[in-house]
């Protein structure tokens, strides 16, 4: 073993909870290593106690703290990266946490002054994409050697030969008594991935179709784990300085991946699509990094895929992790802020009292947003779909977004399927569980759900017959209750009423007044309160005017309900009042319109809501202020002065 990595070494590992990291820092850890990990994302609970972890942006970094730890090696892993096509989002992003990041570790990691060696995680993307890339599929890759042309094919390239510079600089002045090594890594896959094979894997493990293009391309598929050790192996070569590769060397044709998913989902629908872009066709190689340390990756797809799909299925069916250390509060989004103004300084109200300087993002598609004025950012957002995935991610990142608040009954869906996935990256998503979701939206499924639980829903049917001789109500079965609703109509008029809708649902009229139930259910579906509200004035379906009360059996019944529907975060419950109790009408899965009114009361729901995010152990209880409270909604005139527009 090297003397740059014996027991008791002193590593620091940036952007260690990341896919390469999450399989290196083990192996430090278990050669016995000092480990110092700093990432975005909470600490991994995999890690446990075995190293230092330093979470948060890596670019508030202080001298102070870098020479308390006094590293003797540097592994920077930090970095940021998005598909082949990067997209306008991308620009800040990468600038700070690539360019900017690179620059400022080295700027304070110079001057400690036991360094030894600095290994910086590049990329083949530095090389020039003449070489590799062609109109035409190849019959064999291109090897790409170290001492190739290169000219970055696009920003994270860029910003890898930019660091590699900076290192080249730095080695060549006496005083740097550390030597510094640069790896380029070829295409990435692993466990924890976004990358294409982990992206596949999880739309085929939830009977999804996949998008195919150019199968002919070769890439050098390299395994996290193998990066991982290879550069640890690399770390501990004294003789290993300036460039080296790190790949397989044995290029595969995409179209080999497919058939190896194909063995093992038999029914997936595959679609091949022609895409209007060059053909890859690279490999790593590996004369360099063989004659090292006499080593390169071993790890072949046929053996790592099935790897990552028992990975991907024991997370799809396992809860989300539980945050072990507490996470710094920066940037909260608000989603379809719109005209939520009371939502929006509730919640901001809530984040200053776990962090002073947090922040409030209002997101809506529409950039004159009334939001906007009032939010101490604005996000103009990209309309939601799974094809705005990444860019949502990078924009989560480039402003530094930790938390996300959905606010419209039809983006809930899509937040809720996506939820893992934005946790990964370190942005937790204030949402309940797709199948929750998904009942809630379906008045039909979730009417049939309270009669299957014995639970005062009202009952819902495709057909008018279902209910006797009484008046009706008709509704489209999926969005808002209040779309297209037709109540008290007698059985013709139901009938002709519902012509006009998309997919009507019937329902026995009930007398009696309507109230809203406001909730709160933390990440394991438990109700910790609830807040009656009489609806005193409804205005296009929410109150303009409503009022707190109190009744212990109606409280029982709502908590009953809530607590089946194992839910998360901020709900609202609409139901009637008759004399045996509550007939449920349905749930909004989400913070209502006048909600801020149980906020007076005690029932804190956004702060629950973040210091549950942020690890908060706590118990949170529900202590009600005596009285009745009442507020009334409308319109408020807010003057900006020019030096605010």
């Amino acid at each position: 073993m090297s003397r740059t990595l014996v027991k008791g070494t002193r590593v620091l590992v940036t952007g260690g909870a990341g896919v390469i990291g999450m399989e290196l820092v083990p192996i430090l850890v278990a050669l016995g290593a000092d480990v110092l990990v700093g990432d975005f994302k909470a600490q991994p609970v995999e890690f446990g106690g075995t190293v230092r972890y330093r979470q948060g942006d890596l670019n508030d970094l202080t001298a102070a703290e870098l020479l308390g730890f006094d590293p003797e090696v540097v592994i920077h892993l930090a970095a940021t990266f998005e598909r082949s096509t990067e997209t306008p989002g991308f620009w800040d992003e990468n600038f700070r946490n690539n360019v900017i990041l690179s620059h400022h570790i080295m700027t304070l990691a110079r001057n400690c002054q036991r360094l030894k060696r600095v290994v910086f995680a590049s990329s083949y993307l530095i090389y020039d994409p003449s070489l590799y890339q062609f109109d035409a599929p190849q019959l064999s890759p291109r090897s790409l050697a170290e001492d190739d042309m290169i000219r970055p094919r696009n920003l994270t390239g860029m910003a890898k030969l930019a660091h590699e510079q900076e290192l080249q600089f730095l080695a060549g002045f006496a005083e740097c008594q550390f030597s510094t090594l640069c790896v380029r890594i070829f295409r990435g896959y692993g466990r924890r991935s976004r990358d294409v094979i982990s992206r596949w894997i999880r739309s085929l493990l939830k009977g999804e179709s996949i998008t195919v293009y150019s199968p002919e391309g070769y890439f050098d598929y390299v395994y996290a784990a193998d990066s991982a050790e290879g550069l640890v192996r690399l770390a501990m070569c004294e003789k290993a300085t300036g460039i080296v590769n790190l790949g397989t060397g044995q290029s595969r044709r995409v179209a080999d991946v497919v058939q190896i998913l194909q063995a093992q989902f038999p029914l997936a629908v595959i679609e091949e699509v022609k895409a209007d872009e060059l053909f890859e066709a690279s490999q790593a190689c590996t004369l360099k990094l063989q004659a090292l340390i006499d080593w390169k990756p071993s790890r072949t797809l046929e053996t790592t895929i099935p790897e990552i799909i028992y990975f991907e299925r024991e997370q799809s069916q396992r809860p989300l992790a539980t945050v072990v250390t507490r996470a710094p509060l920066r940037s909260i989004l608000v989603t379809s802020a719109s005209r939520k103004v009371p939502l929006l300084k509730a919640i901001k109200d809530a984040a200053v009292r776990i962090n002073p300087y947090a922040q409030v993002i209002a997101g809506d598609t529409d950039p004159m947003a009334v939001a906007r004025y009032v939010a101490d950012q604005f996000w103009q957002m990209p309309r939601l779909d799974d094809s705005v995935l990444d860019e949502l991610i990078v924009g989560c990142r480039a402003q530094s977004i930790s938390v996300v608040l959905p606010t419209r009954d039809g983006e809930l869906d899509f937040w809720a399927r996506h939820r893992e996935t934005f946790a990964s990256e370190g942005i937790e998503v204030i949402i309940s569980s797709p199948d929750s979701i998904a009942r809630c939206r379906d008045k039909l499924a979730f009417a049939n759900f309270g009669i299957t639980g014995h639970l005062p829903m009202i009952p819902a049917s495709m057909t008018s017959e279902s209910f006797g001789a009484g008046t009706l109500v008709v509704k489209e079965r999926f969005g808002a209750g209040s779309r297209g609703l037709g109540l008290d109509l007698i059985r013709e008029a139901a009938i002709e009423h519902a012509r006009g809708l998309d997919e009507p649902v019937f329902q026995p009229f009930v007398t009696g007044p309507e109230i809203s139930i406001d909730g709160w259910a933390d990440r394991h579906g438990k109700i910790v309160g609830v807040v009656l509200r009489s609806r005193d004035r409804v205005v296009s379906g929410e109150s303009q005017v409503t009022t707190t009360f109190s009744d212990t059996k109606l409280e029982e019944q709502a908590t009953r309900v809530l607590s089946a529907l194992q839910l998360r975060g901020p709900v609202v419950l609409q139901a009637i009042v008759t004399q045996e109790g509550l007939q449920v009408i349905e749930c909004n899965p989400r913070f209502g319109g006048a909600s801020t009114t149980s906020i007076a009361v005690g029932l804190d729901s956004f702060y629950w809501s973040l210091a549950e995010i942020l690890g908060d152990s706590k118990p949170l209880t529900f202590k009600r202020s005596s009285g009745q409270i009442r507020q009334i909604r409308f319109p408020l005139d807010q003057i900006i002065h020019g030096s605010n527009f």
